[in-house]
Formats: C-alpha cells, structure tokens, sequence
C-alpha cells in the first residue's frame, strides 16, 4: 500500500513543483505583477461591505480562505520542508508564494465571474468555470467528484491527526479522547451552515495569525544576533552556494514549492471557492483580496514559523543517518516537534513551547476542517443543485468521520493521502486556469479601467466581452 501511494505521489507532484513556477510566473508577466501593483486596491476590497445579504462580506471570505490556507502546513509543513530540503526551501517557499499569488487571484476572479446563487448562498469555484468558461460539463464533473473525494475523505486527516499528536505531546490527552472533541466541535459548527463557518473564521483566523507572529517576533527578538546568520543561510542554501547544503538545492526548491502550496494552496482552487462566496460589485475585488490572502499565510505565518525554527538551531536534516546539524537534539523529528523546540530555545526560562504550539495547531488546523467541509459541499452543490440534499448531509457526516479517522491513523499516511489530495485538485484547477487566463486579463482590464476614471469597479461581462457569467448578467450593471 504504502507502495502503491508512493508511486502515485510521485506521478502527481513531481510535474506538479514545475507546473506551479511556471504558471505563477507567467501568470505575474501576464497581469503586469497584479499581486504587487495593486497592493492598496487589496487593502481597500479587503474591507468593503457586502453587496448584498445574500454572499459574506469581503473580509468574511477572505477569512474563509485564509481558514483553509493557514493549517498545520504552517507549523508541521514548514518544518518537513526546512527538513528535507534544507533552510533554503524556506526561500522557495517564500518565492513560490509571490508568483502563485498571481494564480489565486486568476482562481478567485473566476470563481466570481462564473460563481451562482443556491439556497440563498453564493457558490462557485472549479467546476463551474469548467463548465461556463471552456463549456467542458463532463470535466466539470468529474472534477467536483475528485473535489468531493479530496475534501471529505483525503485531505481532513492531516489537520486532525496533527492537532490530537501535538495535545498528547502538550498535555498527555489521549488521542482518541481529544479526536472526539475535535470532531463534536466541528459538527456543531458545520451543521449551522456557511455563513456560521464565515462569522467563526472571520473572528478566529485573524486573531491567532496576529498572536502566532507576535510570539515568533518575540523568540527573534530574544535571538536577534542570529538574524543575519539566518538569512544568509537561507538565500545561500537556496541558490547551492553554501558549503553544507550545496547539494541540497534540488531538494530545497522541490519541498520548498511543495509545501508552499500545500500551506497557502493558491493555484489549488480554493481561493475560488471562497471567494466565489462573497458579495462584491465587481469580480476582480475579491480576487485581489485571495492575493492578498497568500501573504498572509506564507510571507508571515510560514516566514515566521522559519525563522523561528532557524534562529534557535532548533531543526536537523533528514532522512535518518544524514548528520544532524543540531548535536545535541538528536532525537527532534520534522514536524511540530521543531516549533516547538525553536519557542523552549528561543524564550529563555520557557518550558511550555508544546503547549503553545499545540493551542496554535489547534485553531489553524480547526479552521482549516471547516473549510474542508465548505468546499465540498459546494462541490456538492455543483454536482446535485442544493446545499440541503441527501448528498450533501453525506459529505457532512463524512468529513466528521475522516476528521476522527486521521486522529488514529499513522501521521505519515494522513499526510501522503492529504498530499494526493491537493495534487489531484491542483492538477484540475491549474489546466482549466490556464486556459481561462483571457478571460481574467479582460475582468482585470475593466476593473482597472473603471478605477483609473475614479469610479468604484461595477462588473458588466457584456462589456468586458465575457460570456457564460449568467449571475452578472441577470443584474442591472450601469454601463459606464
């Protein structure tokens, strides 16, 4: 078994590292650099209002898909990656989310444009502009079957299994005992529907992001010599200049890449998704708002989990039999484990480095389950017309189930299934965005348009020359 997950991870990922910094570099030539020009018009869409009562508001789907992007990736991921690739993945991983950043706004963008009101709630996302933008409806389905498979069954187990593992550590909890909270909590939560998901989110992610960087500021504060130290070996490791990792720079960009978009998963779809539940006047907001997102999660939550790890010496180089680089933390494994080192080494006197990490794990991964349970019913959606059918309370009970199943599987497979799962979604969402790029340069053109004459962005896609955007279409868009 093993075997045979191995093989398939490697068919699906190995073309996949090259595909992402391909894409997200054309993507950034493409859009003139859109992450970076329209910096400001991220912060302004970040916070306006919703459009009407029935999608979230900006910040609420923006924090729906931070949910999502910031998990365990941020803590466990960035470690594995420093691990196997040595400190230069964490500038590949910082690399890697600049130019995807392109790629979630390209997704989120679409995901408006294509996006359709059920049940009184916005959805759209990956198959949708399958089908309204490349016309491809047997696509479009089986890529909401894989989405479904992915979020219920694949991917949930890597947060749980990691919020259990890092409590026993912390506390002593056994695992089976805290996996039943976890998914009693969860089930409280995702039975009240989208919009109690979007009300938590927009609550709980921006708080423990803004503590978790707080305390990562804190343990470079306290260790501010090594700084320069740290970066030099960071962007030397990278490049295959300096003399311990110079052989590790294959390894550096691949589990770089790999981890980026495991942690902020833009390219993977589900900054269209989230977005596609928001209420804006115009689509090129909210995916200037997903960009934004990216940032978020990658340039200061992995950043900061990087240094922190690096500044203390708190990691060593896998696989096993490799010398470690820490002598005298022999026994340390890639994962949070690692976090959790760098906080008890970097904050002298403190010897609860676990239990922070483990209350940091917790609501990452925590929000990270709802948003699993959000994007496949969505799929659902796409696939039955309702949020409120037998399929649909099917992918309620199955992510709860998955959810427990992952706190009593071994870590190792929870995080290969998980790592399937992105890259199957991946693989369709990045063809079918690809493919779709005009349409988003002729959104991005009118948007850009409309706020060069000092107007707020309305989308009419007759005007912009889009067709298959039958949501816009049925509204009344002064023609300006």
């Amino acid at each position: 078994m093993d075997g045979i997950l191995g093989t398939l991870y490697d068919l699906i990922w190995d073309p996949l590292v090259y595909l992402t910094l391909i894409t997200g570099t054309i993507y950034t030539v493409a859009t003139r650099g859109v992450q970076v020009r329209h910096l400001r018009g991220m912060l302004g869409s970040l916070l306006g209002r919703a459009d009407s009562d029935t999608g979230t508001s900006s910040f609420q789907a923006f924090a729906m898909a931070l949910g999502g992007r910031v998990g365990v990736g941020n803590i466990a991921g960035v470690a594995t990656a420093i691990a196997y690739g040595g400190p230069g993945a964490l500038f590949w991983m910082i690399a890697t989310a600049v130019l995807s950043a392109s790629s979630a706004f390209i997704e989120a963008t679409l995901g408006q444009i294509y996006k359709v009101e059920s049940d009184g709630e916005y959805r759209g996302g990956i198959p949708w502009y399958i089908e309204k933008g490349l016309g491809r409806k047997r696509l479009a389905v089986t890529a909401a079957g894989v989405a479904v498979l992915c979020y219920t069954l694949l991917i949930p187990g890597v947060q749980s299994s990691t919020i259990v593992a890092s409590v026993d550590t912390a506390f002593g909890v056994p695992t089976w005992l805290s996996g039943l909270f976890v998914v009693a909590l969860l089930g409280l939560v995702v039975f009240g529907g989208t919009k109690r998901i979007a009300t938590l989110a927009e609550k709980v992610v921006p708080f423990m992001a803004a503590v978790y960087v707080l305390l990562a500021v804190i343990v470079l504060a306290l260790n501010i010599g090594d700084f320069p130290e740290v970066v030099r070996l960071v962007v030397s490791s990278a490049f295959g200049t300096d003399a311990v990792f110079g052989g590790l720079v294959g390894a550096a960009v691949s589990w770089g890449v790999r981890r980026s978009l495991y942690s902020n998963v833009a390219g993977v779809g589900e900054g269209g998704f989230a977005g596609a539940a928001a209420s804006v006047s115009h689509p090129v907001k909210q995916g200037l708002v997903q960009a934004f997102s990216v940032y978020i999660d990658t340039l200061l939550v992995c950043t900061a989990t990087g240094v922190m790890i690096l500044s203390t010496g708190a990691y060593n180089i896998l696989p096993e039999g490799r010398p470690p680089l820490v002598e005298n933390l022999p026994g340390v494994t890639p994962g949070a484990e690692f976090t959790q080192t760098a906080i008890d080494t970097g904050i002298p006197g403190m010897d609860f480095g676990a239990g922070i990490v483990a209350v940091a794990i917790f609501f990452f991964a925590f929000t990270s389950l709802m948003s699993y349970f959000y994007y496949g019913v969505t799929n659902i959606v796409y696939l039955t017309g309702s949020s409120r059918s037998v399929p649909a309370r099917v992918v309620q009970v199955l992510v709860l189930l998955s959810s427990y199943l992952g706190t009593v599987r071994s870590a190792e497979l929870a995080w290969r299934l998980g790592d399937i799962g992105y890259g199957l979604i991946a693989w369709f969402n990045m063809v079918a965005i690809a493919l779709l790029l005009p349409v988003a340069l002729r959104a991005l053109r009118d948007y850009e348009r409309q706020a060069e004459q000092g107007l707020d962005p309305v989308f009419d896609p007759i005007r912009a020359g889009i067709g298959g955007a039958s949501f816009w279409e049925s509204r009344d868009a002064p023609v300006r």
